[in-house]
């Protein structure tokens, strides 16, 4: 993926960084493997200029927090200098200058669309694609992933040197069904917990009616077709890597309640109000652990390898 000649600076993105303890993991990752190759063929490691990516409402401020640690570890492992900054905004407009990042990483990021596409008004009491979702929400949310993607990739193409690469993870399915459990389970799951508060009184259906997710899980024929298609990388190695979700009932609910709060929770208390979180994620992770307990779930992520043509 790397070549063991580098620019005295080598400049690394990392897109939609988030803001947790392993923002900073990747970098450590790949700062290490640089000075390997480095090591190999007996190169001079180069300095690191980092920019950190994600949407403006990250809290980038706890990553600056972190940085002195950072600092220190890297300074321990004698990695050479190396200076991390923000960069807030979209990825899908343009973030850096023309040709002058060498290397782009991004992380369970790109499945989330730039919208939620329009003209889903007929995928009532879902907030995804589902089994009962008509032929027609299925496409919209294919052909508004097409187009995301590969606006992504062609502002990517502008930023990135000739010859750099691109490494990409993000959920998606093994199989073509876009209402596969693969990656619809969680979701079907979050929607049978607002219904409940419908039902409860504590939402209205309308609301549930009128929301739905901006994201979208591809099929890996569905990601090369795009890629193919824009132009402006070559695929080097795709793979998708089946991770099974390894949870024991009710702690591992509550696990994974959790974990979709996180991500979640902004836009569910922008549509629904704040006040149906705790018991809305309350209600999800009950019925996670039911599920888990009569049935195995997994994930599927897709790793894609691309270098600029």
């Amino acid at each position: 993926m790397f070549s063991s000649s580098f620019p005295g600076c080598f400049n690394v993105a990392d897109l939609g960084c988030s803001s947790g303890p392993n923002t900073l993991l990747v970098i450590s990752k790949i700062i290490d493997t640089i000075h390997k190759l480095c090591h190999q063929a007996n190169k001079k490691l180069p300095e690191f200029q980092v920019f950190l990516n994600d949407l403006p409402r990250n809290d980038f401020n706890s990553i600056f927090q972190s940085l002195p640690e950072f600092y220190k570890r890297i300074k321990k492992e004698k990695f050479g200098p190396c200076f991390v900054a923000g960069m807030p905004g979209s990825f899908y407009e343009r973030l850096f200058p023309s040709r002058s990042i060498n290397f782009i990483h991004s992380s369970y990021s790109v499945h989330w669309l730039s919208k939620v596409p329009e003209k889903l008004e007929n995928n009532k009491r879902n907030i995804y694609i589902t089994k009962s979702s008509p032929p027609s929400v299925c496409q919209t949310f294919l052909e508004q992933f097409q187009r995301d993607f590969s606006a992504f990739l062609s502002l990517r193409s502008e930023e990135i040197v000739s010859g750099g690469p691109m490494f990409l993870t993000f959920l998606g399915r093994s199989i073509a069904d876009p209402s596969s459990k693969d990656c619809c389970c969680l979701l079907e799951l979050l929607t049978k917990s607002l219904i409940q508060l419908v039902n409860e009184g504590l939402v209205e259906e309308a609301d549930v009616d009128s929301f739905n997710m901006p994201c979208y899980f591809p099929y890996e024929e569905e990601v090369k077709s795009i890629v193919r298609e824009q132009g402006s990388f070559n695929l080097d190695t795709d793979d998708v890597n089946n991770k099974s979700f390894v949870f024991n009932k009710d702690r591992c609910g509550q696990n994974v309640a959790n974990s979709i709060r996180a991500v979640t929770e902004p836009m569910l208390a922008s549509h629904f109000g704040n006040a149906v979180i705790d018991p809305l994620f309350a209600r999800f992770a009950t019925l996670v652990a039911e599920h888990l307990a009569v049935e195995k779930t997994k994930y599927i992520s897709l790793v894609i390898s691309m270098t600029n043509k």
